[in-house]
């Protein structure tokens, strides 16, 4: 029995042994490397290119309500007083139309004491209509009463042109914009004008355009106009200014519109002009990304590694963005997943047109 037990007891000194030895081999073989695992492949990526293509950026602008072209009235004659006033400010009036009566009251006292004095002198002058060369007068007098007869008849006429200008006609048809004669007043002692007045109603907006877009405004041009009412109208560009104002850098462009009693000279209006193609560097939309440190877009370099680059962007349309400030045409940029890399990154571009066109 003992004995047994003696063997028993070796047998588990001798598993106890086996065990000791068998851990450190077990613990070396857990604790080799693993196997290395294979590099991954660049990733593949969308890119297009920058490119230098016409553009279509509308240009918003503003400007006054101006008449197209003003007419003044203004008498010639200075000393007669204003009789009467015949039409008022807001009126539209009819080429020839009177406007203003001046009292001709002493004027016509003059032309009948000049018609006495053109007779008087008419007649000494046929007295002596054949005595040319007779020795009854000298010739000296014979010529001083034919002077004085042409003389008297001069005056006679200058009394009876100033009587056709007592009456002051409207030289254009069109919309009185001012008026600032009253009865009582004498003609000649003001500088400004009796009247103003728009030619035909024609109204315009004197659009204020800077200069980079004036080359791009050409006459016929449609132009959306919104009135200070709010109403919309559609007028054309008559003509570009061809200076441009030293301090401001502004030309003008002047916008005809349709005639209407809401167009009122000085009022305010804005301009929308949509046709302008331009020639600009351009990226579409998704290729433009934003962060809190602006505008960049992801530009992959000969060696297919991706850098990031900042840009300045500009006008809108079609789907494509102008860059101002940015890299130059032909170089490629991410098109899509630019969350997906980092700078420094290899890739394998894609190059594939923009999803959208331009208009041509």
């Amino acid at each position: 029995m003992k004995k047994m037990e003696l063997n028993m007891t070796h047998a588990r000194i001798a598993c106890a042994v086996v065990l000791a030895l068998a851990l450190p081999a077990g613990l070396q073989a857990c604790s080799k490397p693993a196997k290395e695992v294979t590099r991954q492949e660049p990733r593949a990526v969308r890119v297009t290119r920058i490119e230098l293509r016409p553009m279509n950026a509308p240009l918003a602008t503003s400007g006054l309500l101006v008449p197209r072209e003003e007419a003044a009235v203004t008498s010639e004659l200075a000393g007669y007083r204003v009789a009467r006033v015949l039409a008022d400010q807001g009126a539209w009036v009819r080429k020839g139309q009177p406007l203003v009566l001046l009292d001709d009251t002493l004027l016509r006292s003059q032309i009948a004491t000049q018609q006495v004095a053109a007779e008087r002198a008419d007649a000494q002058a046929a007295r002596v209509a054949d005595l040319d060369g007779k020795g009854v007068l000298s010739q000296e007098d014979i010529d001083s009463r034919r002077f004085d007869a042409r003389s008297a008849r001069a005056s006679l006429n200058d009394l009876k042109v100033r009587q056709s200008r007592m009456v002051l006609r409207a030289p254009v048809g069109g919309l009185v914009l001012e008026r600032t004669v009253r009865p009582g007043d004498l003609s000649g002692a003001a500088q400004t004008p009796m009247f103003r007045i728009a030619t035909g109603g024609q109204i315009e907006v004197a659009a204020e355009v800077p200069e980079t877009a004036l080359g791009r405004i050409r006459p016929g041009q449609p132009v959306a106009v919104t009135l200070p009412d709010g109403a919309q109208v559609t007028g054309r560009v008559r003509l570009v200014s061809p200076e441009v104002d030293q301090q401001t850098k502004l030309g003008v462009a002047r916008v005809s519109l349709p005639s209407a009693r809401n167009l009122r000279p000085g009022g305010f209006a804005r301009a929308l002009f949509t046709d302008l193609d331009r020639p600009a560097m351009v990226a579409p939309d998704k290729a433009v990304n934003y962060d809190a440190d602006g505008a960049y877009v992801m530009v992959v370099d000969g060696a297919n590694k991706v850098r990031r680059l900042p840009v300045r962007t500009g006008a809108r349309s079609q789907g494509y963005v102008e860059l101002v400030q940015g890299p130059a045409a032909g170089a490629r940029v991410l098109l899509t997943g630019a969350t997906l890399v980092l700078e420094g990154d290899a890739v394998r571009p894609i190059e594939t047109a923009a999803p959208v066109k331009a208009r041509p």
